[in-house]
């Protein structure tokens, strides 16, 4: 091609009517692919294949992530639990029956996870989310995970939009989430409740994003197909599903859980997905009042390495 009907075609690729390629093969204007800290050379081939295969893709991009032990840590207990049983335990006159109550739940059900919220009816939306800021910098504070740290900069410099969908209180959430990973608050997305005059309420906001409820939050609240998902539990398994392109799960469990055949590691091994581990372990001056006070199941610990793929 002579050279100024190639000077013309690249000025018109670089006003986005296109793509002006470089004489390496890398496409002007959009980032170079950076690996993973923490990921082996395997896990991060195949993003560097689907950032390629996803780079002219039209309309919006969409990543969604699970929170506690996807993006950050939730060895020993989960950050709302240990959260909301230290503010129970420092104001024992603040519904001691629906604490009770739900002590004696599965912590990973509906009905519980819905009594959080409860519990935090009559708050302001503010005092919530600086109440899960503060625990979080005060025991939680060393938990992210920094390879999905570094996978979630990675997807927002390659035009995603990348989102939390979790089982947890979206207000208890939404700040500490959105500063430690960068993204806007409202796309942290959890178990919601009506806002009326600024404080939280006991209405509770269908779907309830826990088990297939994760599906039908993305389908409801983000409202488009996302190109890639991530979790770790069996918990999070239909949302996995319903990505389009990249099927991503931390830590799975080998577990196989009464009325199941197989446990998630089975069915990730199975389908393909792409597996990572990353250590996640207690830390040495952890409260621990969510099991020692108040009786609710301790989470599995997570050694390491830091991270495989099948």
């Amino acid at each position: 091609m002579p050279r100024r009907a190639r000077a013309l075609l690249c000025f018109l690729l670089a006003m986005g009517l296109a793509t002006c390629a470089t004489p390496d093969g890398a496409s002007r204007g959009a980032p170079a692919f950076q690996p993973v800290p923490g990921f082996p050379d395997e896990a991060n081939q195949r993003l560097a294949r689907f950032l390629e295969e996803t780079r002219a893709e039209p309309g919006r991009k969409v990543a969604v992530f699970d929170g506690d032990g996807t993006v950050f840590g939730q060895a020993p207990h989960y950050l709302a639990d240990e959260c909301l049983y230290l503010h129970a335990q420092a104001n024992p006159a603040r519904k001691p029956e629906l604490i009770q109550e739900m002590a004696r739940k599965v912590n990973v059900s509906i009905p519980y996870v819905q009594d959080r919220v409860r519990y935090l009816a009559g708050m302001s939306l503010q005092e919530v989310r600086e109440l899960g800021a503060r625990c979080q910098r005060e025991h939680f504070a060393d938990k992210f995970y920094p390879p999905m740290r570094a996978l979630v900069a990675l997807l927002q410099a390659h035009g995603f939009e990348v989102w939390v969908v979790t089982g947890s209180p979206e207000a208890l959430y939404q700040q500490f989430i959105a500063e430690g990973l960068g993204i806007p608050p409202l796309r942290v997305v959890g178990v919601k409740s009506v806002i009326r005059g600024g404080l939280v309420t006991d209405e509770i906001v269908p779907p309830v994003p826990q088990d297939a409820g994760k599906l039908a939050a993305i389908e409801t609240f983000i409202q488009e197909r996302p190109l890639l998902v991530g979790g770790n539990s069996r918990g999070d398994r239909e949302m996995i599903e319903h990505s389009r392109g990249l099927k991503l799960i931390v830590n799975p469990d080998e577990h196989v859980e009464v009325g199941a055949t197989e446990s998630i590691a089975e069915v990730a091994r199975r389908e393909g997905w792409l597996t990572v581990r990353i250590r996640d372990v207690p830390a040495p001056d952890f409260p621990w009042v969510t099991s020692r006070s108040y009786g609710v199941r301790v989470n599995k610990t997570h050694e390491g390495p830091g991270a495989a793929a099948p």
